[in-house]
């Protein structure tokens, strides 16, 4: 796959522009978008910065952090701390997600998203607000490995880090968890999956895939 370097600046334009002027995939309102990778590429700093940029553009953004969808800690290290297929299939409680951030938003959906539902330092309830998100609102949800679970999504961004990329960049405490980036490679293969594709090796200079701006 051919890829084409950019900045960080212009890529989040260039995906601001995209995501403004999606047609969603179930003719639902609001625009979804999933913006993956590991910790080490920072999802969620991207999200961000997409979401203000889709503010400039006349719309309203919502980030949602899949760490605010956590399972309590009872669940999540039943098989210990650092057990990497726990933290692939058991951590991110995907039901609840689908209950509470897309339900909400599919065709005739009431558009009130819950921003997060557990804390998982304090492992206790959030007791967060709804969150009411207008028609042609768009939602950004970003996190580790998010794909693979069929949310629908009409924009999928995913953050991909070379093997050595993603090991230098994980911090010591969480090197445990590379397995599961690793399966996570073998068994959804996300920079096949995705829309976009961002390869972050280089944190001050990344390279995208620079699709054609309709999915459907």
């Amino acid at each position: 796959m051919r890829l084409e370097a950019i900045t960080w600046e212009r890529l989040t334009e260039e995906l601001a522009d995209r995501t403004v002027s999606l047609t969603t995939r179930d003719g639902s309102p609001w625009p979804r978008v999933l913006v993956d990778g590991a910790p080490a590429a920072d999802p969620g700093a991207l999200a961000t910065a997409l979401a203000a940029a889709v503010r400039l553009r006349g719309r309203e953004a919502l980030t949602v952090a899949a760490g605010g969808f956590w399972r309590p800690a009872s669940l999540r290290l039943e098989y210990g701390r650092h057990d990497p297929d726990a933290y692939y299939e058991r951590w991110l409680d995907t039901g609840a997600l689908w209950r509470e951030v897309f339900a909400p938003l599919e065709p005739g959906g009431s558009g009130e998203v819950l921003p997060d539902l557990w804390d998982p330092v304090r492992d206790r309830a959030t007791r967060s607000p709804r969150v009411r998100l207008p028609p042609g609102g768009v939602l950004l949800l970003h996190g580790p490995l998010l794909l693979g679970h069929w949310f629908p999504a009409d924009l999928v961004v995913h953050l991909s880090l070379s093997p050595g990329a993603l090991a230098r960049r994980t911090a010591p405490e969480e090197q445990w968890m590379l397995p599961a980036f690793a399966r996570y490679e073998t068994e959804v293969a996300p920079a096949d999956v995705a829309h976009v594709l961002v390869r972050a090796d280089d944190s001050r200079r990344p390279a995208w895939n620079n699709p054609p701006r309709a999915h459907r």
